[in-house]
């Protein structure tokens, strides 16, 4: 399930004091698994070692030298035959230029133009030069023949001014990296909406119920959709979390909300995976002033919301939309019954089930222990593990699914 584990990636380094990311980057991409590479310019060397990176990927940080040793000739071919993917973070307006028109004066350069790999370039630059046109001419010549740019972001440069020109976080290029090499994956062409978050219902201007769902299932879940290949459509509840690169974020508050919403996404969908906490019931008014406490107890009437898969399902017995529907079954008594009853009711294809009362699982944890349950009775436990591996276990079976159904 990670589309990074085991791929071949050459890191270009060049000169810009951005360079601190760039170790960062090599390490992150390390620990994924994957093979680093490193080709440092000569002015690139100027702001950080070699060593550097050879210490955090164990592999040999390549340099200006290398490409006229003995075996100089065929370095930059080797590189870039065998990378899966082309790197350069930071990338100055210098090289940026040199890409655009073929210059090939040094190791990284040749090994662009040699490499049959996709590039991926982050800018990095002071003052005004990525706003610049010659530097915008560039970049449009480079996205022209496919080159992935991320970034630059807003910020304040090493000359003290403030613009448009300091290289993305290695966490956000770790994700387009992730996304880029997902392509082509098992859900290729198929679209996955899944959403996430606890719902809330408003009381009043100041006030509103909900629970303690944090939506760091929900966004896992569309993590592992993006890894392999898949087009994700994330509805998501107020969430303090990252959106995976490559995934679309729809935001909304209200249980309402979600369902319009849904119902919209999902009308040619190949997959729903229902992981929201969804409030089952809402102030039966909202008030239009913030509600003031007084000497006597306050009563809440309540109504219920729309069931949301109820919802989808009914659609899907008319139209075979979405053609996998997968819950989750939040509980803290009679677990698998409970499952087992609402699997029945939506006709889902799976649910899975967790009990919200064990400390390692559920709300508020990046744990979870689960039990999937299909309609014919299968049941596959899925014990104490991350909610990163927990998606992944569930999206194997429902690629199983879906080459099932056929179509």
């Amino acid at each position: 399930m990670n589309p990074i584990q085991d791929k071949r990636i050459i890191l270009g380094v060049t000169g810009s004091i951005a360079c601190y990311k760039a170790a960062d980057l090599a390490s992150k991409l390390t620990q994924a698994g994957a093979q680093v590479d490193v080709i440092l310019t000569e002015s690139g060397a100027r702001f950080i070692q070699p060593l550097t990176f050879q210490s955090v990927t164990g592999r040999k940080a390549y340099q200006e030298k290398d490409l006229w040793d003995d075996q100089g000739h065929v370095t930059h071919i080797g590189l870039g035959h065998h990378a899966d993917l082309l790197v350069i973070a930071p990338v100055t307006a210098n090289t940026i230029a040199k890409l655009a028109h073929g210059i090939a004066d040094n190791l990284l350069t040749l090994t662009a133009l040699a490499a049959a790999c996709p590039l991926m370039i982050a800018p990095a630059m002071d003052g005004g030069m990525f706003t610049h046109p010659a530097a915008q001419d560039n970049l449009a010549i480079l996205h022209r023949r496919g080159a992935i740019v991320v970034g630059p972001e807003e910020g304040r440069f090493a000359s003290g001014m403030v613009g448009l020109g300091r290289m993305s976080e290695p966490q956000t290029i770790l994700g387009e990296i992730r996304r880029v090499l997902a392509e082509g994956g098992p859900l290729a062409g198929r679209k996955v909406v899944v959403t996430a978050g606890g719902t809330q219902e408003p009381l009043d201007p100041v006030r509103y119920l909900t629970n303690r769902s944090s939506g760091r299932q929900g966004y896992a879940l569309a993590q592992a959709a993006v890894d392999l290949g898949a087009q994700v459509i994330l509805i998501s509840a107020p969430a303090a979390l990252t959106l995976p690169a490559g995934a679309d974020l729809i935001p909304v508050r209200t249980a309402a909300e979600m369902l319009e919403v849904v119902l919209d996404q999902t009308a040619k969908a190949d997959i729903l995976l229902m992981a929201a906490a969804v409030a089952d019931f809402k102030p039966a008014s909202t008030a239009n002033q913030k509600i003031k406490k007084g000497e006597d107890a306050l009563t809440l009437p309540l109504t219920r919301t729309a069931d949301i898969l109820l919802q989808v399902g009914k659609r899907k017995a008319q139209t075979g939309f979405p053609r996998l529907m997968v819950g989750f079954a939040a509980e803290s008594e009679n677990l698998l019954a409970n499952a087992a009853q609402k699997l029945s009711a939506k006709h889902l294809e799976l649910i899975a089930a967790n009990d919200i009362s064990a400390a390692d699982a559920g709300f508020e944890v990046d744990t979870n222990r689960i039990t999937l349950l299909f309609p014919g009775g299968e049941q596959q436990q899925l014990d104490l593990m991350s909610k990163a591996e927990v998606s992944a276990a569930i999206l194997d079976r429902c690629v199983e699914l879906l080459a099932a159904k056929g179509g």
